[in-house]
């Protein structure tokens, strides 16, 4: 069996500035939304990123916990030459893998890219709502990605054009 061109691994903080360079055009495309590189230096160890044999990172994409069973998955990018490689499936597969070592047995996300997250087992949430007394405990958190989850109104300039998809690991 032949090695991939890259490797999965978690991200250090060297990474965020490759990190932004790679998501930066997908934000300005509005198929992300933008972090403040203060907040992805934050955040960096939700990161994994995907480095080629050159050391260039050619992907990226986060687990955030949300819930004591459910977690999203963020800012999940290839580069556009790198696509179609299997990068964005090692990704996913490598948060999947990290979900489940943390007790998760729920992922969320908001993307458009219906198709791929489909392939990969998750389903359109549709209207679906959350268990009252679980509502009540997520609606007091600040972060956007639980506004998302919910649909909550302050957050639909976030989620036009998205779709709201879950996966049972």
């Amino acid at each position: 069996m032949t090695q991939p061109p890259f490797t999965v691994r978690k991200a250090r903080t060297h990474d965020v500035p490759r990190i932004v360079e790679l998501v930066e055009p997908l934000v300005s495309r509005r198929i992300l939304l933008g972090k403040e590189r203060v907040d992805l230096y934050g955040d960096v160890q939700e990161f994994r990123v995907a480095e080629a044999a050159d050391g260039t990172v050619v992907g990226c994409g986060a687990l955030h916990v949300m819930w004591e069973d459910l977690g999203e998955v963020r800012t999940l990018a290839v580069r556009e030459d790198w696509l179609g490689r299997g990068v964005g499936h090692a990704l996913l597969d490598a948060l999947e893998d990290d979900a489940r070592e943390l007790g998760l047995s729920r992922l969320f996300c908001l993307t458009f890219e219906v198709a791929f997250f489909g392939r990969h087992g998750f389903e359109d949430m549709g209207h679906e709502s959350v268990d009252p007394d679980l509502y009540a405990e997520l609606v007091r958190s600040h972060d956007e990605g639980v506004a998302e989850f919910l649909d909550l109104a302050r957050v639909k300039q976030n989620t036009l054009g998205n779709t709201r998809m879950l996966k049972v690991l």
